[in-house]
């Protein structure tokens, strides 16, 4: 009987899990029970995920640049990288400005639905930590992004995740690889490439788990929706940034049509696990370590170039978040503020949008956060942002979910570009599986 493939098993999962919640929802008791005895075993899945994360990076990348042998075609390959992330950012904003404007969700708001999603979220925790966030991020000079690139202490920037300073450091410690003695760099060479397989190794174990974490996850999604209502009166805004990612979606299967030749269904069938998991997740920088496994052992992609497209993508590749972005700001300012709307507004929103997706952390929810500062570059009244981000409040997690899955799509299309630009496309993917060595080991 043939093996049930993985993402189907993860679809049977997060398909449980999301009718498991609501029957929890319904029961008296139930909410407590999920949170209690069914989330931690998703927190587990997440925490194994960021525990690889950053040796993963740190091998691959330093293998990488490493094996290149030609400091010109780390130049090379990284100009090709960010051009195409910068293109498809702006491919993604000017999509979601296109949509709202067309649909324009925003206009007609019943004025009592506004003053219950401000009563009910304007005040909340959440809505004033990531007020407070965006301000600390706006006090920062202008020059605290390129600063924050090189870090003081290198074992701190593992402890706190840093991708950016896990990349620079990577990509230093590979480049001087190149330029020290090949018998001297070798037995290190060796070290990073053997770490690196064992992480991928340790990515495949993990995905064993992947179906009842994601049950364990949408569980707990679908127990935090306490207000349908709400939920029902945002739903043609919701509707324009889903139909807004589904577009950027295929956008994504055109490229890998005609520039890749590669069949846009198989892509997605390749890289579905990937997906699936950043839609549950809603972190491209926890389904970091599964992108680069689909994306180098089944859409056939060199290490060398995997290795330094995704980590980069993870932290500067946020299509799906710029697109959302560019429709929430427009959606708050039809419902709150339709005086702002201006055409010279909304190019500042493709400017700023494109410049805070680059600075956006892969984590859950902070698009909201960089949402402030593309609000607070067009002059957006500072007393209405609480109001705006309460408007969108009640639907940004299963948004978030959609935008990430977006993010980490674009992040894969993009490492299949520059591996075809650079002739590192592979016609006949590796595929490896856990037990590969395991009746040797048994």
């Amino acid at each position: 009987m043939k093996k049930l493939a993985l993402h189907w098993k993860i679809l049977i999962g997060m398909t449980l899990g999301i009718l498991f919640g609501f029957i929890m929802n319904s029961i008296d008791g139930g909410k407590g029970f999920v949170t209690d005895w069914i989330k931690p075993f998703g927190t587990i899945f997440i925490n194994l995920l960021k525990l690889i994360a950053v040796p993963l990076i740190l091998a691959s990348l330093i293998k990488g640049i490493s094996d290149l042998k030609d400091i010109s075609k780390i130049k090379k390959m990284g100009f090709k990288t960010i051009s195409i992330y910068i293109g498809t950012t702006l491919v993604a904003i000017i999509i979601g400005l296109g949509i709202v404007n067309i649909v324009k969700p925003g206009e007609g708001m019943a004025l009592d639905t506004i003053e219950k999603i401000k009563a009910k979220y304007e005040t909340s925790a959440d809505v004033t930590d990531k007020l407070t966030k965006a301000t600390a991020q706006n006090d920062a000079g202008p020059l605290q992004a390129l600063v924050d690139i090189f870090p003081s202490n290198i074992f701190q920037s593992f402890v706190d995740a840093s991708m950016l300073q896990i990349i620079f450091f990577a990509m230093f410690v590979g480049i001087s690889l190149l330029l020290i003695p090949e018998k001297k760099a070798k037995p290190l060479m060796d070290f990073f490439d053997s770490l690196n397989e064992m992480v991928m190794k340790m990515v495949d174990l993990i995905m064993l788990f992947a179906p009842y974490a994601v049950f364990a996850l949408l569980a707990n999604v679908i127990i935090a929706f306490d207000d349908t209502e709400i939920l029902l009166k945002l739903l043609q805004y919701a509707l324009c940034v889903v139909g807004g990612l589904l577009l950027m979606i295929g956008f994504y299967l055109l490229l890998i049509s005609v520039i890749t030749k590669k069949s846009p269904l198989w892509f997605l069938k390749q890289i579905s696990p990937a997906q699936l998991l950043a839609f549950s997740t809603s972190s491209s920088a926890a389904t970091l370590p599964v992108t680069m496994e689909r994306v180098e052992e089944h859409l056939g992609v060199d290490k060398e170039v995997s290795g330094f497209v995704l980590p980069v993508g993870a932290t500067i590749n946020m299509d799906g978040t710029s697109l959302y972005q560019g429709i929430a700001a427009v959606f708050i300012m039809q419902v709150i503020w339709p005086e702002g709307l201006t055409f010279s507004n909304q190019m500042v929103i493709v400017f700023t949008a494109l410049l805070a997706s680059i600075g956006s952390a892969a984590v859950p929810s902070a698009g909201m956060v960089m949402l402030v500062i593309v609000l607070e570059s067009i002059g957006f009244p500072a007393e209405l942002l609480p109001i705006g981000l309460a408007l969108i409040f009640a639907v940004d997690r299963p948004l978030d979910m959609c935008r990430t899955t977006v993010n980490v799509t674009g992040d894969a299309t993009v490492s299949m570009l520059v591996a075809k630009s650079l002739g590192k496309l592979k016609d006949k993917p590796n595929t490896k599986e856990w037990d590969d060595n395991y009746d040797k080991v048994k």
